[in-house]
Order: C-alpha cells, then sequence, then structure tokens
C-alpha cells in the first residue's frame, strides 16, 4: 500500500493498526485542529444516528410485535437510550476511548472530567472531544436496543434495566475499545469502519443467547404470533435507512469523500439487500410480503457496516444480495431447524449479517484499500485478494463472538438470581403493556 493511500484507509481501529505498521516510517503528527464543516457534518449524523433507536428502533420493534406488547416494547429502545446514555458519560466512554491499554482504556477522568471547550480526541482531530463522545454514545445506546428485540415480548422490564446496564459495561465497552479504541484487534489489523463487530455481531449473538436462556414466547409454533401493525416497522425502517447514513457516514469522522462513499455503499446495499430478500420470498413462498422486504434492506444495512468506509459503490451493491440472500435463510430454514426463538431476528439479520460483513470486508476493501490515481477502480486489489486480512477479520469475528457469548450468558444467570428474568405465564397472556406498565393501547 503507498502511504499517499493511507488517509483513504484510516479510521476507527484501522487507525491504530496502520499507525502500528508505519511505525518504522518517521512522520510528523498533525496538530489537531476542530474544523466547523466536519464538526458539522458530526452534529449532523449523532442526530441521525439517536433518530434510528429513537424512534427509529422503536417503531420498527413494536411493529412486529401483538398489539399487547407494543407499549412495552418501546419502552425498552427509550429505556435503553437514557440509561445507556448516563453510563456513557460516566465511566464509558472513557473505558473505551481513552487510554492505551491492550484490553481496556482508562479508569481516570470520570464523568466526562477534562473534556473541555477546546478538547479533542485522538480518534477525531477535527472535532471536538465532546462531540466525538457523544457521537459515540449513540452507537452504544443502539446496541443496547437491538439487543431487546431477541427477548421482546416475555422478558421482565426490571430483568432488562439490570442487564442492559451489565451488558454495556462488561461487554459493549472493552469490544468497543478492542475495535476502536486502540485496543488489540486495532493493533491487529482488524478492519471495522462502523460496527460490523462491535454492533451487530454483538447485539445479534447477545440477542441468541438471550433468547435460549429465557426459552420461546408461550404459544411459539402453535398460536398465531403475527405482528399487530407493520406500517409502524415500514415507517421504522425508513427511518433506520435514514439514519444509517449517519451511522456509517459519520464513522469517517469528516464532511469528506470518505463519507460520501460509505454513504452510496450503504445506500446501495440496503437496495439490493431489500430486492434480494424479496425476490427470494416471492420464488419460495409465491409473494413477496412487506416484513420481508424491510427484513432485506435492514439486513443489507447491518452487513455492510463494517465495510462501508473502504469499499466502491459497487460492492457495497453485492454486498447487500449476498446480505439478503444469507440473512433470509438464516431467519427462516436455519431459525426453524434450529429451533429458536429469537422474536424478531436480531440474530439472524444482525448477527448472521455482523459476521458476513465483517468477513467481507476482508474481501472487498482488498480493493479499495489502494485506490489513488493509478488505480480508480481498485480492480486489482479485488481480483489479488487479500487472504491475510481476510484471517484477521475471522480472527475478530471469533473474538467478538466468544466474549460476547460467555459473557452476556454469565450476566443473564447473574441478574436472574436476583430477579425474575421472564415474566409470568399469566403476564405474558395479558401482555407486557399492562402488566409491566400498567397502560395499554385501546383502538
Amino acid at each position: 500500500m503507498k502511504l499517499s493511500s493511507l488517509p483513504r484507509l484510516v479510521s476507527r481501529g484501522a487507525a491504530a493498526a496502520a499507525v502500528f505498521a508505519l511505525s518504522a516510517t518517521p512522520v510528523l503528527a498533525e496538530p489537531a485542529k476542530i474544523d466547523a464543516a466536519d464538526t458539522a457534518w458530526m452534529l449532523v449524523a449523532t442526530g441521525l444516528v439517536l433518530m434510528m433507536t429513537i424512534p427509529g428502533l422503536a417503531l420498527f420493534y413494536c411493529g412486529m410485535v401483538r398489539k399487547k406488547n407494543i407499549l412495552a416494547t418501546m419502552a425498552q429502545s427509550f429505556a435503553a437510550v437514557a440509561l445507556g446514555s448516563l453510563i456513557w458519560m460516566a465511566f464509558g466512554y472513557n473505558l473505551a476511548f481513552t487510554g492505551d491499554g491492550a484490553y481496556l482504556g482508562s479508569f481516570g477522568n470520570w464523568f466526562l472530567t477534562g473534556i473541555g471547550m477546546n478538547s479533542v480526541s485522538p480518534f477525531a482531530k477535527t472535532i471536538p472531544e465532546i462531540l466525538f463522545m457523544i457521537y459515540q454514545m449513540t452507537f452504544a445506546v443502539i446496541t443496547v436496543a437491538l439487543v431487546a428485540g431477541s427477548v421482546a415480548e416475555r422478558m421482565k422490564f426490571s430483568a432488562f434495566l439490570w442487564f442492559s446496564a451489565l451488558w454495556l459495561v462488561f461487554v459493549y465497552v472493552p469490544i468497543a475499545h478492542w475495535v476502536w479504541g486502540g485496543g488489540f484487534l486495532a493493533k491487529a489489523g482488524l478492519l471495522d469502519f462502523a460496527g460490523g463487530t462491535v454492533v451487530h455481531i454483538n447485539a445479534g449473538i447477545a440477542g441468541l443467547v438471550g433468547a435460549l436462556v429465557l426459552g420461546k414466547r408461550r404459544g411459539y409454533g402453535s398460536e398465531n404470533l403475527a405482528p399487530y401493525d407493520l406500517s409502524m416497522a415500514v415507517i421504522g425502517t425508513g427511518m433506520l435507512w435514514v439514519g444509517w447514513f449517519g451511522f456509517n457516514g459519520g464513522s469517517a469522522y469528516g464532511a469528506g469523500s470518505r463519507a460520501a462513499m460509505a454513504i452510496v455503499a450503504t445506500h446501495l446495499a440496503a437496495s439490493s439487500g431489500a430486492l434480494t430478500w424479496m425476490g427470494l420470498e416471492w420464488w419460495f413462498r409465491s409473494k413477496p410480503s412487506v416484513l420481508g422486504l424491510i427484513s432485506g434492506a435492514v439486513a443489507g444495512l447491518g452487513t455492510v457496516t463494517a465495510a462501508s468506509g473502504y469499499i466502491l459503490p459497487w460492492h457495497g451493491a453485492v454486498i447487500g444480495v449476498i446480505a439478503g440472500a444469507v440473512c433470509f435463510f438464516a431467519s427462516t430454514e436455519i431459525k426453524r431447524m434450529l429451533g429458536y426463538d429469537d422474536s424478531l431476528d436480531v440474530f439472524g439479520v444482525h448477527g448472521v449479517g455482523g459476521i458476513l460483513g465483517t468477513l467481507l470486508t476482508g474481501v472487498f476493501a482488498a480493493a479499495s484499500v489502494s485506490i489513488d490515481a493509478d488505480n480508480p477502480n481498485g480492480l486489482p486489489g479485488l481480483l489479488e485478494g487479500n487472504s491475510g486480512q481476510l484471517a484477521t477479520q475471522a480472527f475478530g469475528v471469533a473474538v467478538t463472538v466468544v466474549w460476547c457469548g460467555a459473557v452476556t450468558f454469565a450476566l443473564l444467570k447473574l441478574v436472574g438470581l436476583f430477579s425474575a428474568l421472564r415474566v409470568p405465564p399469566q403476564c405474558e397472556m395479558e401482555g407486557l403493556d399492562i402488566t409491566q406498565h400498567g397502560e395499554s393501547i385501546h383502538a
């Protein structure tokens, strides 16, 4: 890779990897300087990513549950934002993005002490550090909220709160540091532009473990558990789609061409993912369902996340096709064969999509990390491949799956010692809206 192409490659975890790879070359450190354009874009991106959780994910999820659980499902998304934000402010950010430890960041400067008006993070040198902090906060809270989809319609709200707090601290924060905060996976060279490992694999594996520990919903496989109002899920998907521009485009940490390329690749992946899932459903089931169409879009979005800032637009379209097909079968046939009840297919879409996307980053990023004036299409890199990068990506996937799976299981068992994880059967029959929150939707 040419030194001149380094600025096109470096972002998030790749920043640390690139610095270590070129440590033998004398390079003068660029002074930190807050840029107004970058700051403006990141303010917008932060709002877009927060919108993905509230109301985007809240609507997406509540539209796919039964009427008696709509408010309870929404409450989980809102509570994840409120609780996660305070934990992130108190010490989560410091543990993930300050310090230079291989496994965890700094234990100092809790409650954001030391961050002033002109402070900048070494990971985003052209925007205020306080903005970098809250942008990362939006990633943390949506990851926690995503997990709730796997245990929807049966998890006790108090248990969800305890689990969310502990999971954010012991699962999300360490992996965010390992991948994006200069930890050992970053130093190993793992490429994860916007969250294939940190967000999607994490949420998917935690969701699968949660679904297995809590068990199936009452009536699963024998009663009609169809969604009450898919129109809300469609609206939520639209918000997620648009919000993903801030999710992936904002991960460039600046208003430049890398952000634009990431947004275009993201959009094309969502488009091809939606059409692929719809086409397969049309072929095998004779009807192109609305649920399949929006599920394919989210699968494409989640799968392209890891690679989005390292690829060309057409790579995004190809990744979306692969995502639509693989996640379709994971959420239907594989789920049926294994017999688990992942209520809203968090594992099938986000877990499988995150694993697939992280691995595909090792394939397609090989074509784009060397894009320059002499190689505008990146084709030689794609044809040559990059087995070393693919092995690094597989290592990152394995570490994330093992840590998240083991710690999630331990945390659920720990919370279960002090509080029932699941509502009683009678409460599940009546619905979580009325039994957990004392409210219901009348229509």
